[in-house]
């Protein structure tokens, strides 16, 4: 018998239309002393696409993915789905979970890395929601950070395939494989293994190619004088357009699934510098709903059936105040 009577998703969330941004990033800030004037520059970034982040959207194919995958495995568990900082809210979610019965659940975190606002930051949202459900709120136990996993490794490793394809033959061997995540505080940083895992995985996922290679970060924000992860994306690329580079391979193995961040920073942003440069950019999907993706969802959920899944250490991933 499952320990389990439920599968929660738990992701970032987004707006889902241009009257939903402010309010969203509202929720985002929440706690932070940022500026209204600075939300709302980041607001158009969204009003580009009619204020329609594609999470939401990504989420809802995962999970119709996930259920589907899960009953072929004869894993009899209800899917429920809350997010952070929008709709549905985490904490509706918990409260409906309680309400239906549910009493012990395992948690899908959109995120497969380790730092305080992509693992532990998300285990704080869940006592959170569970404390605001009463008395009834279910027990809920998150699945451990999958960057290691094959299931991301491969998944990862068939989006580049697809788009390396894109490459003409004679020119593939020489385009500059630029692997990218959302950058963090340094402070941050230095107090989990985000970047070491982040090595690991662009490491794996290109472990049989020859293509030159690396890391770059995009979408920090913050006052100007807290140091972030670096190098920053634009000044990779203007290095690489000095050296003589043609082809730019932008994989985004930071991101789970398709992100404003990923669209606009890397769509949008990079893209543009790119004509600017004279580079031929080509951007990898995130692995979203990829097969291999779905299938490592249901061998997470059969891992945490058979044994509980590993619990963060105390002092883990700790919260930095900018």
């Amino acid at each position: 018998m499952t320990p389990y009577d439920a599968l929660l998703l738990v992701s970032f969330g987004g707006p889902e239309g241009r009257d939903d941004v402010l309010p969203f990033l509202r929720n985002v800030v929440r706690g932070k002393n940022v500026p209204d004037a600075r939300l709302r520059s980041v607001a158009e970034h969204y009003y580009l696409f009619d204020g329609v982040s594609p999470l939401n959207g990504e989420n809802r194919r995962l999970l119709e993915a996930v259920e589907a995958e899960l009953a072929g495995a004869s894993i009899a568990l209800p899917l429920y789905w809350g997010n952070r900082n929008w709709h549905p809210f985490l904490e509706d979610t918990v409260k409906r979970m309680a309400s239906s019965g549910v009493r012990r659940a395992l948690a899908f975190v959109t995120s497969a890395y380790s730092s305080y606002s992509s693992c532990r930051q998300y285990l704080e949202d869940i006592e959170r929601a569970r404390a605001a459900a009463g008395e009834n709120a279910p027990t809920v136990d998150k699945i451990r950070p999958f960057f290691d996993h094959a299931g991301f490794i491969e998944a990862n490793r068939a989006r580049l395939a697809e788009t390396l394809s894109e490459i003409p033959p004679e020119r593939r061997p020489s385009a500059h494989l630029l692997f990218t995540a959302h950058s963090i505080p340094l402070a941050m940083a230095e107090g989990c293994e985000y970047a070491g895992q982040l090595e690991q995985v662009h490491s794996r996922v290109a472990i049989d190619l020859e293509n030159p290679k690396s890391i770059a970060y995009h979408s920090r924000s913050g006052p100007p004088s807290q140091p972030w992860l670096e190098p920053d994306i634009l000044d990779v690329m203007r290095d690489l357009a000095r050296d003589g580079v043609r082809d730019v391979v932008v994989a985004p193995i930071g991101f789970v699934s398709e992100h404003l961040e990923v669209v606009y920073d890397l769509d949008t942003e990079a893209q543009r510098l790119a004509q600017e440069l004279g580079l031929e950019l080509f951007r990898v999907r995130t692995v979203s709903s990829h097969p291999r993706f779905v299938r490592m969802v249901r061998e997470l959920v059969q891992e945490s059936l058979t044994a509980p899944p590993r619990e963060c250490a105390a002092d883990c991933c700790p919260r930095v105040s900018a």
